[in-house]
């Protein structure tokens, strides 16, 4: 595909975005029917969709997206891309499956001074979650935000119960992927070239890692680091809402005993799979309340992922009030119910992936007026700013 024909092909995958199709899908139905398109075409398609789902309220404004009511288009959203990246208006006059050429009216809009966009606008942000943002964040709110408009870079995490990280990145390098420590876990590598090929690597069929934020694997170290404090090596820790599986991974890593549960199993599928590989033994149950009472509980609760939309940047725009408020309920109920579980004198961590203080401190400040007694013994708070994806921790001790 000529660069051209790759920038109409996102732009209609983002019309059908825009129509409700959510962008996963479309790009899995396009890649089937194009047979023509290579794995760096779809690379780079899938690359241009979701660049222009992250900056959907500016790249509309800098596109040209006429602001007479009528909707955006994949067209618009791509324009504005092209803009905002300081590339050159496009001539597509004489070019074979390349978008239809530019209308006068477009290029005189493409030629203006760039448009003035409300704060939010400009942070690509909805309205509505500006002031969360500002609450959660204070300072370092636009530079974060500014900071999730781009791609989230790319981690994994050493399995600490066969490779050292050092013996990992060296191993990488010789199957040809780039990789360097991350300061954020002692385990995390920061792939800085090659990351399209680490499924394919010896390495990975090995378990010698894992792909996982860094974020996500402070964490994990954090919560085995204060289970461990307490009790030793192989003591029983149930992961709550384990979904994929990898802080159940990491755990496992560090020698505890984990057992995985999750409200929808399906999420928790190729979690054997992946255990098998990493040799972990990981119990999976669908009834925590058998083993219970747990000496310590991981809750990595439902959430909003704000912190993680620079991988999945299509719930930011979906997310609503009611939803938020949904989410908060949801969360509470969660924090119960693993508390009624928790031994006496156990430790209970409440995570989410998210940067909103409603889903963060406000639960925790919520559990301590529903649960008197229990104390908060550890907190941690994670933004993008940080080098990974947002998190939020806050490690509970139950009254014993």
């Amino acid at each position: 595909m000529t660069p051209a024909a790759r920038l109409a092909a996102a732009m209609a995958l983002l019309d059908r975005w825009l129509a409700g199709e959510p962008a996963e899908a479309a790009l899995t139905r396009w890649a089937r029917a194009s047979r023509f398109a290579g794995s760096g075409d779809r690379e780079a398609v899938r690359d241009l969709v979701y660049d222009a789902i992250r900056q959907r309220r500016s790249a509309a404004a800098l596109g040209g997206a006429p602001d007479d009511g009528r909707p955006v288009t994949g067209r618009a959203l791509i324009l504005g891309c092209l803009r905002a990246a300081g590339q050159p208006l496009p001539d597509w006059t004489d070019q074979r499956h390349a978008p239809d050429p530019l209308s006068p009216a477009e290029a005189a809009r493409l030629a203006a001074p760039p448009p003035d966009m409300p704060r939010a606008a400009g942070l690509d942000i909805p309205d509505w979650l500006l002031p969360h943002f500002d609450q959660a964040l204070g300072a370092r709110a636009d530079e974060v935000l500014s900071l999730m408009r781009t791609r989230a870079p790319v981690c994994l995490r050493a399995n600490a119960a066969r490779i050292t990280a050092p013996a990992l990145a060296a191993r990488l390098a010789d199957e040809g992927v780039q990789a360097g420590p991350h300061p954020l876990a002692p385990m995390a590598l920061h792939v800085t070239a090659g990351a399209r090929r680490l499924r394919a690597t010896r390495a990975f069929a090995d378990g010698l890692f894992e792909l996982q934020d860094a974020a996500s694997q402070a964490v994990a170290e954090r919560v085995a680091a204060a289970i461990l404090s307490d009790l030793p090596a192989g003591a029983r820790v149930l992961d709550f809402c384990a979904g994929g599986g990898g802080k159940a991974l990491a755990l496992a890593a560090r020698g505890l005993s984990v057992t995985a549960h999750d409200a929808d199993p399906r999420r928790m599928r190729d979690l054997p799979v992946r255990a098998a590989r990493a040799g972990a033994d990981i119990a999976l149950t669908p009834d925590p309340a058998a083993g219970a009472p747990w000496p310590a509980i991981l809750a990595d609760v439902p959430c909003s992922g704000s912190g993680s939309w620079r991988r999945a940047p299509e719930a930011k725009w979906t997310l609503t009030p009611d939803a938020l408020a949904g989410l908060t309920a949801q969360q509470d109920a969660i924090l119960k119910r693993a508390a009624a579980l928790l031994a006496p004198g156990g430790v209970l961590g409440y995570a989410t992936c998210s940067l909103l203080r409603a889903e963060n401190e406000d639960r925790i400040t919520a559990l301590s007026a529903a649960l008197p007694g229990w104390a908060c013994i550890d907190q941690m708070r994670l933004d993008p700013l940080d080098g990974g994806d947002g998190f939020f921790l806050a490690l509970l001790r139950k009254p014993a």
